[in-house]
């Protein structure tokens, strides 16, 4: 018996007569009259006996529904669980993320898909790229956010926006004045620069180097966001990526786009030989969304 004619037969029994079984599957009478001739001829037993209007089971009929059901209850179980994970129901994902896109970009993704997938649960980490590709790698994570560039062959990295860099600074700053800001024009600002050994700290030397600017820097950090508070305290301006400068309380401190600054890629990582799950589709799509124009 297939899948359909054990429906059919549970229908039978469980209504008694043709009719109320054909308004139950939503079908015609004959239909069901010509599967359930169509079910005795295959298994070669009479399952019920004829009367007008009604249809008696035999013991054989009574025998074969016990299974019959349990395999019914089976096929909805099935159907319930496969509703459950369409709506994230018992569905888990682990995200990695850099520091400058925990701040707003990951963390509005996330509030996007707990509002889609009411069910699932998600746990969020903020690390640095190096241990995101470990914890990838053995499979401690499901995917990772990262401002850096990856390859490794046992990891997918796609594109999913880019990110440059900005320029912070007290509200009441003369900066502020400026809708972009040139690197000449910090030249005799007190700067708070990243540490040299620094991923941003290289980035930025780098873009100094390429303008031909040598900076002076008297407070050196290796956060951005320390970099934003000392900013916002006055102890000088600082360049930082935009996904942190954008992310700060603009009552205590400003940004501007740095004009002519390099970009770069933010990447999504993800093991390599497993498909995503339609939670961790979901968050690339939202993560996509926040760095669309």
């Amino acid at each position: 018996m297939n899948l359909r004619q054990i429906e059919v037969f549970r229908a039978v029994m469980l209504t008694g007569s043709v009719t109320d079984a054909a308004r139950l599957l939503h079908v015609s009478q004959p239909g069901i009259s010509r599967m359930l001739g169509h079910i005795e001829l295959q298994l070669g037993l009479q399952l019920f006996e004829r009367t007008p209007g009604r249809l008696r089971p035999t013991p054989e009929a009574q025998s074969l529904y016990s299974e019959v059901d349990l395999v019914y209850q089976g096929v909805q179980r099935i159907e319930r669980r496969a509703q459950d994970l369409k709506s994230g129901a018992g569905l888990s994902l682990r995200v990695l993320a850099s520091p400058s896109t925990a701040l707003e970009v990951v963390p509005q993704a996330i509030s996007a898909l707990t509002a889609r997938f009411p069910t699932a649960r998600i746990y969020m980490e903020t690390q640095l790229v190096r241990e995101m590709v470990a914890q990838l790698v053995r499979h401690e994570a499901d995917i990772a956010v990262s401002t850096l560039p990856v390859d490794h062959p046992l990891l997918s990295a796609q594109g999913v926006g880019h990110w440059s860099f900005a320029c912070v600074f007290r509200p009441d700053h003369a900066l502020a004045a400026r809708k972009r800001i040139t690197l000449q024009e910090l030249r005799d600002e007190r700067l708070i620069a990243f540490s040299p050994d620094t991923p941003q700290g290289q980035l930025i030397a780098r873009h100094w180097q390429d303008k031909g600017l040598q900076p002076h820097a008297q407070i050196e950090v290796r956060s951005g966001q320390v970099a934003c508070s000392l900013a916002a305290c006055g102890a000088g301006v600082a360049i930082v990526d935009a996904l942190t400068a954008r992310a700060w309380n603009g009552q205590k401190l400003s940004h501007r786009p740095l004009r002519a600054a390099p970009t770069h890629p933010v990447q999504v990582l993800r093991p390599a030989n497993e498909p995503p799950s339609a939670l961790a589709r979901a968050f690339i799509a939202e993560v996509r969304k926040a760095f669309a124009p």
